[in-house]
């Protein structure tokens, strides 16, 4: 039987900030269900796996045998969650919040036990608040504490807009926890100020304040920067299998230490033992290999995921070149052909012929799986290629 202290250092696992802990650890103590909440606003269609994050914690919460309670920000997404940003968020309609919501939703469940979640949305009760509740509501705190959020406080600071409606933000989601009677709010570290507001809350309308479970933000691909579409660096959680693993793979070998902690599902003692192995010279391709494995069996199924280890070593390892390519006509510059740097940037392969040239000088452009160098190779008229920038850019283009 597992001891409340276990149970306290599952919750800990990858946490940046555990705030109330000791009313957690009395709880699972006294074996109590408890009520854990996590709330996205349904800004975007689709989740990727820096999203994951808090979700695999609140699925740890639910293995543990606890009550959860996902919140669709259907009515608070309307307005914007300010944190982290320096400009104001354009309102979303109401048929793309829907929309965004319903995808949510389904996608929430690839890693969730839909029969033990409890889908809430926030329009529910906001929807019903009068005017005069909502003017209530906002007397419940001052400017001089919503300038204490570090984002408002620099926009403030530069003299950029903060809209009234802004303010709102922390408040209504400090306001969910009182309407479903939250224990534990969990969140990335940028919500800790919405987060507290719901301990504050609470207190306010007499109920026991919630415990806060802060997440780190996952860095994306870059290595540098936390994941993010507008970023380029993410791995959607309804990429392609093969996309999915050939991204997981092109992870830094010290950044996977951290997909592993906060994304999979492993034990500890497994964890280490990976650790361990690759200290003894165990080749770290082969311990990400596991990563992406796990992680494509969970949002599809271990056959596929088997499929797409497979195809990535085709691809990558043999160098054995995409099939069923689609055909690419490009146009000549002139009667002799195309040269390389404009091909590449006109299939799209990079952004830019300035591109093309750093990537030749560096290795990363093959033509028919050979390696280039001459970074003033002309393509002929009529010759048919399969070209190939960095590890996962394939295109076949023939010069007319």
């Amino acid at each position: 039987m597992t001891s409340s202290r276990e149970v306290l250092d599952i919750i800990q696992r990858g946490a940046s900030e555990i705030i109330g802990e000791e009313f957690l650890l009395d709880n699972f103590k006294a074996k109590k269900q408890l009520r854990v909440k996590l709330g996205f606003d349904p800004t975007a269609p689709d989740l990727h796996f820096g999203h994951t994050v808090v979700i695999n914690k609140l699925k740890q919460f639910q293995d543990l045998g606890h009550e959860i309670l996902f919140l669709v920000g259907d009515f608070t997404a309307a307005i914007g969650d300010p944190s982290g940003r320096n400009v104001m968020r354009k309102p979303l309609s109401k048929e793309a919040i829907l929309n965004n919501a319903k995808t949510y939703s389904e996608q929430v469940f690839k890693i969730l036990n839909p029969k033990k979640t409890t889908v809430m949305f926030n329009s529910e009760w906001m929807s019903k608040q009068s005017a005069a509740d909502l003017i209530q509501l906002a007397s419940l705190q001052t400017v001089a504490r919503m300038l204490e959020r570090d984002d408002f406080n620099k926009r403030y600071n530069n003299n950029q807009p903060i809209s009234i409606h802004e303010f709102l933000y922390p408040i209504l989601q400090g306001f969910d926890s009182v309407m479903m009677k939250a224990n534990v709010e969990l969140g990335g570290t940028d919500q800790k100020f919405n987060l507290l507001m719901g301990r504050e809350l609470q207190k306010h309308f007499h109920q026991i304040p919630q415990s806060i479970v802060m997440m780190p933000l996952l860095v994306g691909l870059d290595g540098t920067q936390k994941m993010s579409k507008s970023l380029g660096n993410y791995i959607g959680i309804t990429d392609k299998p093969d996309d999915m693993f050939g991204k997981i793979m092109s992870i830094s070998d010290e950044l996977m230490w951290s997909y592993f902690e906060l994304l999979s599902f492993k034990s500890l003692p497994e964890l280490s033992a990976l650790n361990h192995a690759v200290q003894e010279g165990k080749n770290p391709r082969d311990v990400k290999v596991t990563l992406a494995l796990e992680l494509v069996a969970r949002f599809y199924d271990e056959a596929i995921a088997k499929k797409a280890h497979e195809d990535f070593i085709n691809k990558f390892k043999n160098h054995i070149l995409p099939e069923n390519l689609a055909l690419l006509e490009i146009k000549a510059t002139d009667q002799h052909g195309l040269p390389i740097a404009n091909l590449l940037k006109n299939a799209g392969l990079v952004a830019s012929t300035s591109d093309a040239l750093r990537l030749i000088q560096e290795g990363a452009i093959k033509i028919n799986g050979e390696k280039i160098e001459n970074t003033k190779l002309i393509i002929k008229i009529g010759e048919a290629h399969v070209y190939q920038a960095g590890k996962r850019k394939f295109a076949k283009v023939v010069v007319k």
